[in-house]
């Protein structure tokens, strides 16, 4: 397994991150498709002997079932000091006025519940899930600087999102001498490269990591066009990202994965890994072989003609994912 600095700080992270979205109670949340604890378990001792040391969650994952399950089983397999943990906050945990979003209240409250679900004393990166339209900036970024100076968070970084908000949460930071976005957990792979516009050149530009979502885009890239899993049945989010119109893309990646004999989620991520700025997609598994293909995508080396043979189909669609 390779390691990479995160962005332009010094922690390094394994080239890929494992989502921990795949783990949670099924009865808790909206994400039936999700592992309990005991079939989750398994997967993180494998990645850690894989060289895998990049772990994200979020508190709204299985109703917090995943922060729980992903800080059980890392207690288990590995030393707090050798993994770095990621975890987010703006989703709504419980009914009623300041269950959700990205105020000062639901900030400080969020990262003491996030903690003690995943049983440590800081995270290693936390992260605003989405953009709060109802909060002013400046108290979300203040509220995460005292996160930082209290030791609950070693850095902060981001997830979806338009570029000028982004660049404006950056600027309000710096000019007020707070804590400032090391990473971008956007929407990015074969099937969606919006971000190829605006948000990534930004974080090119600013030093900034991308840990992208999503990168074998729900699966699909994984498998051929007309077959589906137990997760696409379910995922109703999902189902809102690609249309019919990315068919010829995940065909191309077929090709490309049978000339070169390997599964075609091998071939999307080593794809995703050769972008500029990205650190570590973060990949989910539900099977062994998820995250063996993960591990192999890092050293599989795509040839030029083959990178174009899988970008040329690519037509613009409309922005997705910020909400």
């Amino acid at each position: 397994m390779e390691h990479v600095n995160l962005g332009n700080t010094g922690v390094q992270v394994s080239r890929i991150c494992l989502g921990c979205m795949s783990y949670g109670d099924p009865a808790r949340g909206n994400h039936e498709w999700s592992l309990p604890e005991e079939q989750a378990r398994p997967f993180f001792r494998q990645a850690i002997e894989a060289g895998i040391n990049f772990f994200d969650t979020a508190n709204v994952y299985s109703d917090g079932s995943s922060e729980e399950i992903t800080g059980r089983a890392l207690a288990e397999h590995a030393r707090r000091d050798e993994i770095v943990i990621a975890t987010k906050v703006h989703g709504r945990m419980r009914p009623g006025p300041n269950g959700a979003g990205l105020s000062r209240k639901a900030i400080l409250t969020e990262i003491d519940a996030s903690l003690r679900r995943l049983g440590v004393d800081y995270v290693d990166l936390y992260q605003i899930h989405r953009w709060d339209d109802r909060t002013p900036i400046e108290e979300t970024m203040e509220a995460l600087h005292d996160v930082v100076r209290a030791g609950k968070a070693r850095y902060i970084g981001a997830s979806s999102m338009w570029a000028w908000q982004f660049a404006k949460a950056q600027h309000v930071a710096t000019l007020n001498g707070w804590t400032r976005f090391v990473t971008m957990q956007d929407h990015y792979n074969l099937l969606y490269r919006e971000e190829e516009r605006e948000m990534i050149p930004l974080c090119l530009d600013q030093g900034i990591g991308l840990i992208p979502w999503s990168p074998l885009a729900r699966g699909r890239l994984a498998r051929p066009w007309d077959t589906e899993s137990a997760r696409s049945r379910t995922d109703e989010f999902g189902k809102t990202l690609y249309h019919e119109g990315d068919r010829e893309i995940v065909e191309a990646v077929a090709r490309v994965a049978a000339a070169r004999g390997v599964p075609m989620a091998q071939v999307a991520l080593a794809w995703m890994l050769d972008r500029p700025g990205v650190s570590a997609p973060i990949v989910g598994a539900t099977r062994a072989s998820h995250l063996d293909d993960a591990v192999a995508a890092v050293g599989l080396h795509l040839e030029d003609e083959e990178l174009e043979a899988l970008e040329a189909p690519y037509r613009p669609h409309p922005v997705a994912g910020h909400r």
